[in-house]
């Protein structure tokens, strides 16, 4: 029994007093940690340093010519593991030329299924080392799958990542073994035979240790941490990701004032998420930072994944965290509205009002201006921004665009009110229809610019198209769902029960998942009973934030979803702007080839037999409700 007595911590005198942070030292008071605390010093750790010769570099279908292994304890060989292993084929030749090991030399050496076991047995509760560890961890792990063994689960040491840590640029050009064991006059050179380069491991290993020796790196538990250059107080912080449900949901991190710094969220387990940001897998400075302030996590366990999706959305837009990049207020994304006047013009706006037609919303004004600007170098629509009245004012004056041909100057009456009104009618069915039109003059503008060699005006043509084109598609697949009263679907789940989704508005207002075991239609009665009640938004917005209505469609649009109930209409129209998913293929396609038919102009005779609606559209609703 140790004799050590530890301390008792000033705050355990007080019974009224809460404990210190995890970490924390509490100043004035000394701390004698146990032997316990200290963890295992290097010198009693027994490492095995392994290496593989293969037939190739993929795990899954290559397989191991040879395993060579060392085993040391405190810089001593304890002892040495080595064999052939049959592939089970032919050695490829390039693969002979690099490690010597021929067809021939493998007939009769031992399959995998009989050498595995030998060496997991060598180097049972030892800790595994290699160079570039992932490659023969991972083709021993691949080896195990196949054998039908478990995989002990070793912790392993990657002396690559050791080396990026303490051997300098200037001291080596790479940290190729080879290198490294000039480096460090290793006994044994490398010749890409197991055994061989498992002994120069060794070296390496040794010389590695003696350089982290120096930095604090003395026992097994600073050597797990070695290659991951994790701040101190960053990796202390670990322990509040310790209590955290290992399940998918929304995870806030908050400050000492209970402000929310950051929210996240994980579709599989909230636990392994939020351990990932005190490791040096998270490389983000900002997220160091926040790690910093934060004092405690607080998790929102979800039903679904696509609950924590909307959730982590919903929540950012709430509490606007400082260190959260994405869109924080959807009332301020711009639209962009052809307005209701005599002389309807564009304009970029940040509502919706019925009556007009809109596309949108844009991630910013930047974008919806270029939008703007593809309609406008399309339709000879009005730019200037005063409202007209129907009869022209007298005394006014065209305006430069006038005089160039670019407008059809209503404000003098050159255009009379019919007129400008098939212009308005072109317009209006670029936005919420077929953007043929809009395609075509950009190709053609594209087309004269390649030629003339203006590749930057090209590409800035382009620009604008995209703007458009996604615009108009947003729009145009927002609609439908926007005035869609209510839609339930469901999706298969992997462990064969169901994942329900509740959705009115284009806003995800209930969801829940239910087990193999378990009839889903009473818990879809339930949903719709207890699901959010949204008021009825304004069209083509929805009444959810346009990115949780994205992530909702996304998830409609996925293999296998079935539709349950649907109050309403869902579908789209063929000839859209959801039909342009690459504006660029899009113009190549109009500069060569003509526009196909739609599926009515096509004759029966000729028309497949699919049996079912048009990838992406739903079928028409009976009396206004369709049941699946």
């Amino acid at each position: 029994m140790s004799s050590v007595r530890r301390l008792r911590p000033v705050w355990a005198e007080d019974p009224g007093a809460a404990p210190p942070p995890p970490g924390h030292l509490v100043p004035g008071v000394a701390v004698q940690p146990g032997l316990d605390e200290l963890g295992t010093p290097l010198s009693d750790v027994t490492f095995v340093v392994v290496d593989l010769e293969t037939t190739g570099g993929r795990a899954g279908e290559d397989a191991i010519t040879e395993i060579g292994a060392v085993k040391v304890r405190g810089g001593e060989v304890l002892g040495e593991f080595q064999t052939l292993v049959d592939p089970g084929g032919p050695v490829p030749p390039f693969i002979q030329v690099l490690t010597g090991i021929t067809t021939s030399m493998l007939v009769g050496a031992p399959r995998i299924e009989e050498a595995l076991p030998s060496f997991l047995e060598f180097a049972r509760g030892a800790v595994l080392v290699a160079h570039n560890a992932p490659f023969d961890v991972g083709f021993l792990r691949a080896a195990a799958a196949r054998c039908e063994r478990a995989w002990p689960g070793f912790q392993v040491v990657d002396t690559v990542r050791l080396a990026r840590r303490v051997v300098l640029r200037d001291e080596a050009p790479n940290h190729k073994l080879s290198t490294l064991a000039a480096l460090f006059h290793a006994d044994v050179t490398p010749n890409h035979r197991a055994l061989s380069d498992a002994r120069a491991t060794v070296d390496v290993l040794h010389a590695l240790l003696g350089r982290l020796a120096p930095l604090g790196v003395t026992y097994l538990e600073d050597l797990a941490g070695a290659a991951d250059p994790v701040p101190s107080d960053v990796r202390r912080r670990r322990s509040l990701a310790d209590a955290l449900p290992d399940a998918p949901g929304v995870y806030l991190f908050r400050g000492p004032r209970d402000e929310v710094l950051y929210v996240g969220t994980s579709t599989t387990s909230l636990r392994r998420r939020v351990r990932t940001y005190f490791t040096s897998g998270e490389k983000r400075a900002r997220m160091t930072e926040m790690v910093r302030l934060a004092v405690r996590v607080d998790p929102v366990v979800c039903a679904t994944p696509l609950e924590a999706r909307v959730r982590e959305l919903r929540l950012i837009a709430e509490h606007a965290p400082r260190y959260n990049r994405r869109s924080r207020a959807p009332e301020r994304m711009p639209w962009v509205r052809l307005t209701d006047e005599p002389y309807p013009r564009l304009s970029v706006v940040r509502d919706v009002r019925s009556g007009t037609a809109h596309i949108g919303p844009f991630a910013s004004q930047a974008t919806a201006q270029q939008a703007v600007e593809a309609l406008q170098e399309t339709f000879a629509v009005r730019r200037c921004t005063g409202r007209l009245p129907l009869v022209p004012a007298a005394g006014a004056h065209a305006c430069v665009l006038a005089e160039l041909g670019r407008c059809g100057a209503p404000c003098t009456g050159r255009q009379d009110h019919a007129a400008y009104g098939l212009v308005a009618e072109e317009v209006r069915a670029a936005m919420t229809g077929d953007p043929a039109a809009v395609v075509a003059a950009h190709a053609a503008r594209i087309r004269t610019l390649v030629t003339q060699e203006r590749f930057e005006e090209a590409a800035t043509v382009r620009d604008r198209l995209l703007a458009f084109t996604r615009g108009a598609a947003r729009a145009q697949r927002h609609r439908p769902l926007a005035e869609c009263t209510e839609l339930v679907a469901a999706r298969r789940t992997d462990d064969g029960g169901w994942e329900l989704v509740l959705v009115r508005h284009g806003r995800l207002a209930g969801t829940a998942r239910v087990d193999r075991r378990t009839d889903p239609r009473p818990v879809v009665d339930t949903l719709r009973t207890t699901g959010e009640h949204v008021p009825a938004p304004t069209a083509p917005a929805t009444a959810a934030h346009p990115e949780e209505t994205d992530l909702v469609l996304a998830w409609l649009e996925q293999p296998g979803v079935r539709l349950v109930e649907v109050d309403g209409t869902w579908a789209s129209p063929a000839r859209s702007a959801q039909s342009v998913r690459d504006a660029v293929a899009a113009v190549a396609v109009d500069l060569v080839t003509p526009r196909p038919p739609l599926l009515d102009e096509v004759s029966p005779a000729a028309t497949p037999a699919t049996g079912g609606a048009r990838d992406g559209a739903v079928p028409p609703v009976r009396d206004g409700r369709r049941t699946a």
